[in-house]
């Protein structure tokens, strides 16, 4: 299974390979299903395309131009990991929330830049990632401790 983190090893190893990721070659598809974010002030609502395979976690929302304001990205890595993500060939600024496997906010990294290499890392192990437009998370209060309520954390309302 290639993660990210893999891919910044061998980008590490081949700076030439960063170059390799045929663009738009085999875009995956995803499933959509519905996500809350209840925090201090109140619950908010979003509609998340599901990463589950390798393939659609490495692509992520690669080659976005725009993301509804109530939309977003969730990575399933299934168990706890200690998640690590980048911005290569994303186009729009995104908050990056990271989300134990009880479906609490570990830490927000938030507006992470367009395209950079920058490596983003949980604090903690986490279950899951959730990608959302950039500025978002302040925007509406979300903040770590706040619950996420979402099947894969089985307290989905």
């Amino acid at each position: 299974m290639i993660t990210r983190r893999a891919l910044l090893l061998l980008a590490a190893a081949n700076p030439a390979s960063l170059f390799a990721f045929p663009v738009r070659a085999q875009l995956q598809h995803f499933a959509t299903s519905e996500l809350t974010i209840v925090s201090a002030t109140g619950p908010h609502r979003f509609t998340v395309e599901v990463a589950e395979t390798p393939e659609q976690m490495e692509q992520g929302l690669m080659f976005r131009r725009a993301m509804a304001p109530d939309a977003g990205m969730l990575f399933d890595y299934k168990a706890p990991t200690v998640a690590t993500m980048w911005m290569r060939n994303t186009l729009i600024p995104l908050d990056m929330l990271f989300v134990d496997a009880r479906g609490r906010i570990v830490n927000i990294y938030q507006r992470a830049v367009p395209q950079s290499l920058d490596v983003i890392a949980a604090a903690a192990p986490v279950r899951a990632v959730i990608e959302l437009n950039g500025g978002t998370a302040a925007r509406l209060g979300i903040a770590p401790g706040d619950q996420v309520q979402h099947p894969i954390f089985g307290n989905a309302s």
